[in-house]
């Protein structure tokens, strides 16, 4: 089977395309999409030395660039909506985060609900934050 755009057989049936050795897969696509708006989110970030990666994607989607490189993603991986963020969720955007050098896993979020994947904390690591600093949604803002 394979899914249109990509020539490569698929691992199962509605699966991604299996990359050629040495090519990167769908999610390594993914994740060079999103790392640019991520980063620039993360440059701003305000109110929260930490955050859930559910937090950080309401904060993403609540912008308009933001929003679109999210629907991207999605659409990109071409399965259907719920699997397709848990793909996103789960993996491209954990991913991202962990990429950057602004913001450091702390650990699993018990607990806290996500339906599309493992919840998890994110820290930021004392980088700079611009003067329009926006808060991830949910976020209590903490005291200086």
């Amino acid at each position: 089977m394979t899914r249109p755009g990509h020539p490569r057989p698929d691992n199962l049936p509605g699966g991604p395309p299996t990359p050629a050795p040495g090519q990167p897969d769908l999610v390594d696509e993914l994740t060079d999409l999103v790392f640019p708006v991520i980063e620039e989110y993360l440059q701003r970030i305000g109110g929260a030395d930490e955050f859930t990666t559910r937090q950080f994607i309401e904060l993403m989607r609540s912008e308009p660039d933001g929003a679109a490189v999210y629907d991207e993603a999605i659409r990109r991986w071409g399965e259907n909506p719920r699997h397709s963020r848990m793909v996103i969720h789960g993996q491209v955007i954990p991913a991202a985060l962990r990429r950057s050098k602004l913001v450091e896993w702390a650990g699993f979020a018990h607990g806290e609900p996500d339906e599309d994947a493992i919840p998890a904390w994110w820290r930021l690591t004392g980088a700079d934050t611009g003067e329009d600093a926006v808060e991830p949604a949910g976020s209590e803002p903490t005291a200086q």
